[in-house]
């Protein structure tokens, strides 16, 4: 016969009673250790003397929800969210709020809807969107950047010295990596100064300036795709993220001739963290049609793994889903969206079409570039795309996997997708979509010829 152990009970001396702007809370010594070592609430639960703290007491109450369950109550939605962090940054556990309100875990796909706007100073339209893993924002509009913190509070505009930013990178929150196509140089700027902390260059065999096509990351690495400003080179540097020193290069391309293929600089880089690969893709518009290329470097030899070179409608945008374990991009020619399983790639060779269609395989009339401008992201176990002013919300539907003979898994069964809109009715169309970007549990969307950024968030949770 097993003994059930007995709850211990609360000693006198667990108990810890604090008057809050008048009102008495009890709690325990745990829980206020739950704020951390150097907060007010933790030197409180050490203290034998009088604890009185003169604060508004209905916040600290939503507080000490927070520290006794992980979580704000429901009821937090009818409070202002400035004296909300005002209040945790006095008793020092801005973290834990900041946690609490914006875990990228909490961002619900289904429940997405339009629920904000932050305007920008200006005339010019969002060109780049770049976010931090808990929501803070950096937007370039124009030759200027404005930085947002994670409670979307505006924290500075500053002015570069590009006519226009193209690339756009958070670093940190007070940190980014910009670049343009017509300007030299990766430029790391001091958000907060505004100053530049230092420029990288790429030097190329006819000396001359290397303009900024694409930038990417992983947590060690800087990404950045440069093009020679006479357009007759081009290279990806990898770079150290915390020292920004040099530690490779890969793709570099001296272009002769004719040669299309190596004529394509990188446009978009993606750290693939499953396989240890950078993803660097990139199309080229000619009297043919739109042709382009996808590699996958592994940057410790320099080669690359896999490639897929696409002539028969050519991508709009692509991206890489690790959770998926699969590529996605939009057709520029159909504006379908297909996949490709990551598991397949290496046995795809020059002649064959790995895509899978998603869509409704619809013809190409009149030769339309219905995929034209359309963006498309991976985040989590969903993948977002923009068609015009609406977005599709796409999800793998699991059917359990069929087995070979030998009783291995079989990665040639095609894999169901389906596909929501998101938002509700009001949400719906609007100016073309420009960026899709997430941060925390929030989705950031700008559209053509707006200068605000939308903010999307569930509305069962947040402010």
């Amino acid at each position: 016969m097993q003994c059930l152990k007995p709850e211990p009970e609360l000693t006198t001396t667990n108990v810890v009673t604090i008057n809050v702007g008048g009102e008495n809370f009890q709690t325990t010594k745990q829980t206020l250790t739950q704020a951390g070592p150097n907060s007010l609430l933790s030197q409180l639960a050490e203290t034998t003397s009088d604890r009185f703290v003169d604060r508004d007491p209905v916040y600290f109450s939503l507080l000490l929800s927070l520290l006794r369950t992980g979580a704000l109550p429901s009821k937090v939605k009818d409070f202002d969210l400035r004296d909300l962090i005002e209040e945790s940054r006095y008793y020092g556990i801005e973290s834990l709020l900041t946690n609490s309100l914006t875990n990228p875990s909490q961002l619900d796909a289904f429940a997405l809807q339009k629920s904000s706007i932050l305007p920008l100073n200006g005339r010019d339209s969002p060109s780049a969107v770049a976010t931090t893993p808990f929501g803070s924002l950096h937007v370039s509009h124009g030759s200027k950047i404005t930085s947002f913190d994670w409670s979307l509070t505006r924290k500075s505009t500053i002015l570069t010295q590009f006519p226009a930013v193209d690339s756009l990178l958070a670093i940190s929150p007070d940190t980014a990596a910009a670049g343009a196509t017509d300007f030299s140089g990766l430029q790391i700027l001091d958000l907060q100064n505004g100053s530049v902390k230092q420029t990288l260059n790429w030097e190329n065999a006819t000396r001359s300036g290397s303009t900024v096509q694409a930038i990417g990351s992983s947590g060690e690495f800087l990404f950045t795709s440069f093009e020679s400003s006479r357009r007759n080179s081009n290279s990806i540097m990898v770079y150290d993220l915390n020292t920004l020193n040099p530690v490779t290069e890969i793709g570099h391309n001296e272009i002769f001739g004719a040669d299309i293929d190596s004529a394509i600089p990188a446009t978009k880089l993606r750290w693939v963290s499953k396989y240890g690969l950078v993803m660097a893709s990139g199309s080229h518009s000619g009297l043919s049609g739109v042709s382009g290329n996808i590699r996958f470097w592994d940057i410790r030899s320099g080669n690359v793994v896999f490639e897929l070179k696409e002539k028969t409608d050519c991508f709009s945008d692509i991206c890489v889903s690790d959770n998926l374990n699969a590529v996605f991009k939009v057709g520029v020619n159909s504006g379908e969206v297909f996949y490709t399983d990551f598991r397949s790639l290496g046995s795809v060779n020059g002649n064959s079409n790995p895509w899978i269609c998603l869509g409704d395989k619809r013809k190409i009339i009149n030769g339309k570039k219905e995929g034209f401008g359309c963006k498309i992201e991976s985040h989590g176990n969903q993948v977002f795309c923009s068609k015009g002013g609406d977005i599709e919300l796409w999800s793998e539907v699991v059917m359990g996997s069929a087995k070979t003979s030998n009783g291995s898994e079989d990665q040639s069964t095609k894999r169901d997708f389906k596909k929501n809109m998101m938002g509700r009715v009001k949400d719906m169309g609007g100016s073309r979509i420009t960026n899709l970007a997430f941060g925390g549990n929030k989705m950031f969307v700008t559209r053509k010829d707006q200068q605000v950024i939308e903010i999307w968030q569930g509305s069962a949770r947040g402010f």
